[in-house]
């Protein structure tokens, strides 16, 4: 039972975040997608759900239709100015499979300078600094979609010293005794959700669900419980958490900033997959990168 690198990557982020909304405001940010554009979004994993977060973020400030999918349902045949492509490795099979076959521009932001994303793409970010040894994504995740939110025009202050906060105080204590998490988000921050589910499953094989918050109430809601947690990123739907209560369940939220609220539950999937006995550097089943044969 380790977990160092995924806690050192953790902790890490505040500084990381730094720097890539200095290179989201700068020039390194010049092959993102400009205003106007209709831009597709692909990734895998945890790259899909920044994808969805990046491109609700964008249209929601007008600057153009975007659609995120998961690289391997990507539509071919649509039209689109720009494919902005996500992978942490840049060797996932169907990010590149994508890159390959259209002929729409495309740009990629990866870690790895050494990888077949590098000529897939006719344009690449490299954010080899919020690179990871660990399996499960953290840093780099978060940095990327920093970038992302600085290229849109955002000033990060507020949410990096969030983030210093959201590793300095201590976790729910509801959520560190919990047998089950429903993670819920609106907009942007539905893919954070999805994310935050994600990460509790790969680090610590968590029970964990994620929804729209809106669409908890139609079916979800009934998995909810006593020692069952629901955790909104940013403002809950009004009267949800009486409704939460209402069944026996804890709603957990929070004034932070979204993305600092994620790195809370990066904490918390550290600490029960160390409880639990798991290795999160090193988690079942999982691999850096699928590559298909």
């Amino acid at each position: 039972m380790t977990g160092n690198h995924t806690e050192s990557e953790i902790d890490s982020q505040p500084e990381l975040w730094r720097r890539a909304a200095r290179d989201g405001a700068g020039e390194v940010a010049a092959a993102l997608p400009r205003p106007g554009e209709r831009v597709a979004v692909i990734g895998c994993g945890t790259s899909w759900f920044i994808a969805q977060s990046y491109a609700a973020l964008r249209e929601g400030a007008g600057l153009g239709e975007t659609d995120a999918f998961a690289a391997s349902e990507f539509p071919s045949g649509r039209r689109y100015d720009r494919v902005l492509a996500l992978s942490r490795s840049g060797t996932t099979t169907e990010v590149l499979e994508v890159l390959d076959r259209t002929d729409l521009p495309t740009v990629a932001i990866t870690a790895d300078p050494s990888t077949p994303v590098m000529t897939a793409a006719d344009e690449v970010i490299v954010l080899d600094y919020a690179d990871e040894r660990s399996v499960v994504q953290t840093r780099f995740a978060t940095s990327q979609l920093v970038l992302l939110r600085a290229h849109l025009g955002e000033n990060l202050d507020a949410a990096i010293a969030d983030a210093e906060r959201a590793l300095a105080e201590p976790l729910p204590e509801a959520a560190l005794t919990a047998e089950q998490f429903t993670f819920l988000g609106r907009g942007w921050t539905v893919g954070l959700a999805h994310e935050a589910a994600l990460k509790m499953r790969e680090a610590a094989t968590a029970w964990t669900e994620s929804y729209p918050a809106m669409e908890y109430r139609h079916g979800p809601i009934a998995i909810t419980g006593p020692g069952r947690v629901a955790w909104m990123f940013g403002e809950s739907p009004s009267g949800l958490t009486d409704q939460v209560a209402g069944v026996g369940g804890t709603m957990i939220t929070s004034a932070l900033d979204p993305l600092a609220d994620l790195v809370r539950v990066h904490r918390l999937a550290l600490h029960l997959a160390r409880q639990a006995g798991y290795d999160p550097d090193t988690p079942r089943n999982l691999t850096r990168s699928v590559i298909l044969g």
